[in-house]
């Protein structure tokens, strides 16, 4: 009968499902008691550190965010800095090109005056030279007309008086 007992599913013996429910119930306890905190404690600091290393990326990121905007914020301004400075220089340029115009406006007036002075001193020079060729001229057609030498007194008189005349006259 106990092949036919075995046969049967339904049967059911005691002593091989007590032992069973036992060990199973052993173990439970067992893996409660010994590995699971272990393994909750294990899976709590991977959480900690997963949670760290977000946190820690987080604050990389608005790190790195506010770098950035300081970067811009000083690109910005060096870029204002540098538009100021090339327009301070460009002004300078336009000023020292202003400054050399008026001395250079200035050196030609001069040059002019100089130049129209030394016209006027050469035109004074060459009337005056004119002039003393035209009284020895006077005089020596005077001389040769008059058939006489003339005295250095008379040649002098005769000078002076052609000079008078020859400047009323306007020429």
């Amino acid at each position: 009968m106990l092949a036919a007992d075995a046969a049967n599913p339904m049967n059911v013996q005691v002593l091989p499902l007590a032992t069973a429910v036992g060990v199973a119930l052993l173990t439970v306890i067992a893996l409660s008691v010994l590995v699971w905190p272990k393994i909750a404690k294990g899976l709590d600091e991977r959480n900690e550190k997963i949670l760290g290393e977000i946190k820690a990326a987080e604050d990389a990121r608005a790190n790195a965010k506010a770098a950035q905007e300081e970067f811009e914020r000083k690109l910005i301004q060096a870029q204002h800095d540098a538009d100021a400075m090339i327009k301070e220089a460009r002004a300078q340029a336009q000023k020292a090109a202003d400054d050399l115009r008026a001395r250079s406006e200035t050196e030609l007036a001069d040059l002019k005056k100089r130049a129209n002075a030394e016209m006027d001193a050469a035109r004074r020079q060459a009337v005056a030279e004119l002039e003393a060729q035209a009284a020895e001229l006077a005089v020596s057609v005077a001389t040769k007309i008059l058939g006489r030498a003339i005295d250095a007194k008379d040649q002098k008189a005769l000078v002076e008086q052609s000079i008078k005349e020859f400047a009323s006259t306007g020429r």
